[in-house]
């Protein structure tokens, strides 16, 4: 699918954020292993969130999926080894929580996704849980799927580094509560992206499972259930970066609602960012409002943090008076793409002067129309489409990837865009 960006004069109107893809998958599997029945309300229906949602069924828990509500009958812990492989399709984060789920089931269970799953690195999380007793392997011996996980988790102590993937963290987290006996997580060296691992600990909390931790680096997990509940999923401001960007490089005035201002989510740095570049943000009760003059400078943003902000703050830049530096975000190119490099390619092809760095890119403005690729990344064509609504004639080719995560996100940006 291709399609062409026109160029808009404004953005107008009221929108809800569309829920968390974060706060989505951590409900579906921890409601999952739960014991007793969970209603997961407003939660995110995305080809990923499904990837998870659908990885649980294979397992043997029982689901009923309506549209503004989840029904989950959790097993307890109890998984069961699947009929089949289980294909994660493009979803990094269902392959790295059902690595150390499927250890929970007894027999083999097979996982793997699309070339792009294929190609993301699993080693760290094999190796940590392999310390506490889990049988993992990876079939090319290469430290990617397809992975193969044979059922048992002792517990004990184990360690990680900290400056691959918070999914790993997460991951061994979520299940540890099942372990035989206490499990003890040490993160080595940077801890990188700690706001979605705050995000599982969160989620943890809400489903009844207590995680202590020293400081920030350990973590000590005793056995324990997860109680099923009746959980509402937050606003997501890893999509809302798109609306808010879009706003704030046009003249707008747009509200978001659904956007708890005291979330745990690290891309709500993306209000921080829009205002440093020149926005209006007013903030309300669980709303943001955005007032756009279409007139933005560059600035220097670390994105250590919120690595998936990238692609839309290296759009905000391609559309900013003077230079955008972004740095420390070397583990975005460990995404569904290597971000850095595909946003450098493409921003390249719409004239924009940009310099790709080892963590990070370094953009100078003025966009223009042009003919660009989606590599199949969801980030990369929402990022790609507000340049087009800012300078028209930019054409994204395979871009009906975006429903990974904003499934009605054209819908939703015809509409605010009339």
């Amino acid at each position: 699918m291709e399609f062409e960006v026109n160029r808009t004069e404004k953005i107008r109107g009221v929108v809800n954020a569309p829920p968390s893809k974060s706060y989505t998958h951590r409900a579906f599997l921890i409601a999952s292993l739960a014991e007793g029945f969970s209603k997961i309300k407003y939660p995110l229906y995305s080809d990923d969130t499904m990837a998870t949602l659908d990885s649980s069924l294979a397992m043997g828990v029982d689901i009923t999926a309506e549209s503004e509500e989840c029904l989950i009958y959790g097993s307890g812990g109890n998984l069961k080894t699947p009929d089949d492989v289980l294909d994660v399709r493009n979803s990094g984060t269902t392959l790295r929580f059902f690595s150390s789920a499927a250890s929970l089931a007894p027999g083999y269970t097979v996982l793997t996704g699309d070339q792009s799953i294929r190609t993301r690195p699993m080693q760290d999380l094999m190796e940590s849980l392999e310390k506490l007793g889990v049988s993992i392997r990876s079939t090319k011996n290469n430290g990617k799927a397809p992975i193969i996980v044979n059922g048992g988790l002792m517990g004990g102590n184990t360690s990680i580094r900290g400056n691959v993937s918070s999914q790993f963290i997460s991951s061994i987290l979520i299940t540890a509560p099942y372990a035989d006996k206490p499990v003890d997580l040490e993160i080595q060296g940077k801890f990188i992206s700690k706001p979605y691992v705050d995000i599982t600990l969160d989620v943890m909390k809400e489903f009844g499972v207590e995680v202590e931790t020293n400081n920030a680096n350990q973590f000590h997990i005793e056995p324990q259930v997860y109680k099923g509940k009746e959980y509402t999923v937050e606003g997501d401001y890893s999509s809302a970066s798109y609306l808010i960007a879009a706003a704030a490089s046009l003249n707008s005035d747009l509200t978001i609602k659904n956007l708890n201002l005291e979330s745990k989510q690290g891309d709500k740095f993306i209000l921080d960012i829009v205002k440093q570049m020149g926005c209006d943000v007013n903030l309300k009760e669980n709303q943001v409002n955005i007032q756009g003059q279409g007139e933005l400078h560059g600035i220097d943003v670390n994105l250590g943090n919120t690595p998936d902000l990238l692609p839309t703050v290296a759009a905000l830049g391609a559309m900013a008076d003077g230079t955008t530096h972004i740095y420390g975000a070397e583990h975005a190119r460990l995404k569904e793409t290597d971000r850095i490099h595909t946003c450098a390619l493409e921003l390249s092809k719409l004239g924009v002067i940009v310099k790709e760095n080892p963590d990070g890119l370094t953009i100078e403005g003025e966009a223009k129309g042009g003919v660009v690729k989606s590599h199949h990344d969801h980030r990369l064509v929402m990022a790609l489409y507000l340049i087009g609504l800012k300078v028209g004639g930019v054409k994204i080719e395979d871009a009906s990837v975006y429903q990974i995560s904003f499934p009605n996100f054209i819908e939703v940006m015809d509409e605010l865009s009339k």
